[in-house]
């Protein structure tokens, strides 16, 4: 049992966050990953390491599911792939793909792990995608006596469970909702008025978003000018998308989210068309990112509101600029699962890769909070943000439910931390 205990994965990825395991638990199978939760006074879980707070933290032993063994069952008749929760998005897609198979939406990052972005509600954009979350048709999960517990969506508590901050136990399995493959053709358009947002005709800005398949917007929120990302799914008679919003033009040569940054590690531009899982994230499946010099925040909002958020960032923009690297802004459909920050609305999501100098993104990332809370901004769960999780919790119509569902499923708390116990107590 090499992959019992280890001195590794003691930080998150980008490295702003040191773990206080007392050990780090590498299990090489289901029945070793029963075993040490059973015998385990406390235990959270490291997926790839791309959260930003402490929501894996735990004093006890932190769990990686990245050696079990990969598992890989589709099944046609029902339209699902079963896959290790451990496994990768992009290693999925490969292996569907190949079978011409697909998923319906990916993350923009195809490198984090299944488990993790199904448990804080990571999503992709697009009027009609919803969070990755929504795609899971059924959990395996490892209880705190080391017991294996199955949920699908005829359980009474699938729409608490699938968005559980590994709060409810350990992953093992989870099993995805599967479609025939189809493909992407992807456009970058730069010189899009940033006043257009908040300014400009607001059924023209919906329209923007909504006109393809899954549309990103790139700003500082302070220049003047903006990239858009148009990402067309190309079926069988889909008109060609439009590429002149609000006088934007084409890129006359590859563009990375970040301005001035090489393009190297980006998917295909330029319209051509190619499978889902190549399109679909900004970068390359096959580029494995390092430890990341970057922070990162994300709220999701009300569609409804976006106008009035996009003219608070636009006013904060000499504020924001300064310590961000990039904001992306996409749309998330609204989806049913009681933690998901797009639970019972339609959303826009607005997202922040901020410098690596916590103290100086610190004052800044408390005035965009402050800005968009009124809102109606949701947190993600994986980034940072200042209010505390319980606050964050009481966000949500179902957050007494999930309490209550913690309650039932993990009563000692093995499976709590100082994060998830604040949701637990919903604590102001």
């Amino acid at each position: 049992m090499s992959g019992t205990t280890t001195e590794a994965g003691r930080t998150n990825w980008a490295g702003n966050v040191t773990f206080g395991a007392s050990r780090v638990a590498r299990p090489e199978s289901v029945d070793e990953l029963r075993r040490t939760v059973a015998e385990s006074d406390a235990v959270r879980v490291l997926g790839t390491g791309h959260s930003f707070n402490r929501i894996a933290d735990t004093a006890g032993t932190l769990v990686s599911l990245a050696d079990l063994p990969p598992r890989y069952e589709t099944d046609r008749e029902r339209s699902t792939v079963t896959v290790s929760a451990g496994m990768r998005y992009a290693q999925v897609a490969e292996l569907l793909q190949a079978e011409g198979l697909a998923l319906a939406n990916l993350a923009s990052l195809p490198h984090i792990s299944v488990a993790g972005a199904v448990a804080t509600a990571t999503h992709g954009s697009g009027v009609g995608n919803r969070g990755l979350a929504s795609s899971v048709a059924g959990l395996e999960l490892v209880g705190p006596g080391g017991d294996l517990v199955g949920l699908d969506r005829d359980s009474a508590d699938f729409a608490g469970a699938a968005v559980h901050l590994g709060a409810l136990g350990v992953l093992s399995a989870v099993t995805l909702d599967v479609e025939p493959t189809y493909r992407i053709a992807q456009y970058v358009l730069t010189g899009l008025p940033l006043d257009a947002l908040a300014q400009g005709d607001a059924d023209e800005v919906s329209a923007m978003l909504a006109s393809c398949y899954s549309v990103s917007v790139f700003t500082d929120w302070h220049a003047p000018q903006a990239q858009l990302w148009l990402k067309h799914r190309v079926d069988a008679g889909a008109a060609a998308p439009r590429l002149d919003w609000f006088g934007a033009v084409p890129a006359d040569r590859p563009q990375h989210p970040v301005p001035g940054v090489p393009a190297t590690h980006c998917t295909e531009q330029f319209g051509v068309p190619g499978p889902w899982h190549e399109r679909l994230p900004h970068f390359r499946p096959d580029f494995t990112p390092s430890a990341g010099e970057e922070l990162q925040s994300e709220f999701l909002l009300p569609r409804a509101a976006a106008r009035s958020a996009f003219a608070a960032l636009r006013e904060l923009g000499p504020v924001i600029a300064p310590v961000l690297q990039v904001s992306e802004i996409r749309t998330v459909a609204a989806d049913d699962l009681w933690l998901s920050p797009a639970y019972g609305r339609d959303c826009v999501a607005l997202h922040f890769t901020w410098h690596k100098a916590p103290e100086a993104v610190a004052p800044v990332l408390a005035a965009v909070e402050s800005a968009l809370t009124p809102l109606g901004a949701r947190p993600h769960w994986g980034k940072l943000f200042t209010a505390t999780p319980g606050a964050a919790a009481d966000l949500y119509e179902r957050a007494s439910d999930f309490r209550e569902l913690m309650d039932r499923q993990d009563p000692d708390g093995k499976f709590r931390n100082a994060f998830t116990q604040s949701v637990y107590a919903g604590e102001m």
